[in-house]
């Protein structure tokens, strides 16, 4: 079996695993090792005079509506918030795949304004101060914080094995805190979700760095499948050799 070490949240985690084929799942040995927790503000959501939110997250979406009953148009960065924002009661659409898709999107829009970013306190983008200068007053609120944690002692094991490894990596403070703690890396097979994550990897001694053709699940997804058939297929040929 090919090993996979997830390093997301475990809910997220497991959500991504979940989505993976069945038949692609039962040739991978899953090792989760989450390398960061969500860890909510308790602070109430500051909604007054707001005409819309903005979610980059799914954790985001789940701390606004934890906090508030009231329910906005909200715009989102990727299909699965939009998603997590629709179900949670929110009027929401998907503007893109990143940061700068969605400032564009709505810098074309010019949706009622003011908006809110209800973000998490590690975030890249700069997306408040982008659509203020452009012209639709923004402000941000921080819901949650992004904890890292230290790797567990069966993903401190899979690594120290010196075995081929997949590791899909969904953000770059988490590739930053990866590159740090993962030691000697010869053997790793590594996924960035975009060029931002993959830049902490550069300096890496891995085996493969690709970065994922999008900036979504769906694309890593189809990376790790890739990545395991390749290493299942040269494992098949060292066997039969």
């Amino acid at each position: 079996m090919v090993p996979l070490l997830m390093t997301r949240p475990l809910a997220a985690a497991e959500r991504f695993v979940a989505g993976l084929p069945e038949a692609a799942r039962a040739g991978l040995k899953v090792v989760y090792a989450p390398l960061m927790e969500i860890q909510a503000a308790q602070a109430p959501v500051r909604l007054e005079g707001v005409k819309g939110v903005i979610f980059t997250s799914a954790n985001g979406v789940e701390a606004a509506s934890r906090e508030t009953a009231a329910r906005l148009p909200a715009y989102c960065v990727g299909e699965r918030t939009a998603q997590a924002a629709a179900e949670s009661g929110w009027t929401a659409s998907c503007l893109g795949r990143c940061a700068g898709e969605l400032v564009a999107a709505l810098l074309s829009r010019r949706p009622e304004a003011p908006l809110l970013h209800l973000r998490g306190a590690h975030a890249r983008g700069g997306i408040a101060g982008r659509l203020t200068d452009g012209g639709i007053p923004c402000r941000e609120q921080i819901l949650y914080d992004q904890v890292l944690l230290p790797l567990t002692s069966e993903a401190m094991a899979l690594l120290a094995a010196q075995t081929d490894v997949i590791v899909p990596l969904f953000s770059p403070r988490t590739a930053h805190h990866f590159a740090y703690l993962c030691g000697e890396a010869a053997h790793l097979h590594l996924i960035a979700l975009s060029p931002a994550v993959a830049e902490p990897l550069k300096g890496l001694n891995c085996k493969t760095l690709r970065v994922s053709k999008s900036p979504d699940a769906a694309a890593v997804a189809a990376a790790v499948l890739d990545a395991a058939a390749q290493l299942s297929q040269l494992e098949g040929e060292r066997r039969a050799e």
